[in-house]
């Protein structure tokens, strides 16, 4: 039996503390949902950042809800444009990751760590992960691509959660390698 599942690429965002967004837009700001995600819960906000770096900068879209830290997830090449060099992490675990500057429209925060290239995974609600024979935090294959272009991305690591929904979730980069745009289906290897 296969496994298929959804793949999305999650391309360069910002978690924000309610604290940063006040600094960032004023303190009678509020995040805009422009667009919900496939997370429940989650969405894509109208409101977007400058992350400035040692050599450059990029803007940046916020997802929402606000998070307990200001966390900002890139991919590699993005991290070689502005002159950082992020580690590759689960999100939320920034602990000696580098730090740069925010701007948004009403001010700018600088945050001491935060910046990292998310690491590859993959979102299963319980019912689906004992369907698919997987636990939390088991680390899992993932086969895709399109045409010329199949891969299989090793080292996907399994977030097991009753509020999640199943899908994978890759950066730009790791698409580009596989010719993916869009959402896509893939096939979990255990």
């Amino acid at each position: 039996m296969e496994n298929k599942i959804i793949v999305e690429t999650s391309a360069r965002h910002i978690h924000v503390s309610e604290k940063d967004f006040y600094k960032l837009f004023g303190e009678n700001a509020k995040l805009t949902n422009k667009k919900d995600l496939s997370q429940p819960g989650q969405f894509a906000c109208e409101e977007k950042v400058t992350v400035v770096g040692p050599k450059g900068q990029l803007t940046m879209s916020i997802l929402g809800p606000y998070r307990k830290d200001t966390q900002v997830e890139m991919s590699l090449t993005d991290t070689f444009k502005i002159g950082v060099k992020a580690p590759i992490r689960e999100s939320g675990d920034v602990s000696g990751t580098p730090g740069c500057k925010l701007i948004g429209p009403a001010g700018e925060c600088e945050i001491e760590c935060g910046i990292i290239v998310a690491k590859r995974h993959i979102h299963l609600d319980p019912p689906t992960a004992e369907k698919f024979g997987i636990n939390d935090q088991q680390i899992v294959k993932v086969a895709v691509g399109a045409e010329g272009r199949k891969i299989i991305f090793d080292d996907v690591v399994a977030r097991v959660n009753a509020s999640y929904a199943p899908a994978v979730h890759i950066d730009t980069d790791e698409a580009n390698a596989a010719g993916l745009s869009g959402t896509v289906e893939g096939i979990v290897i255990s």
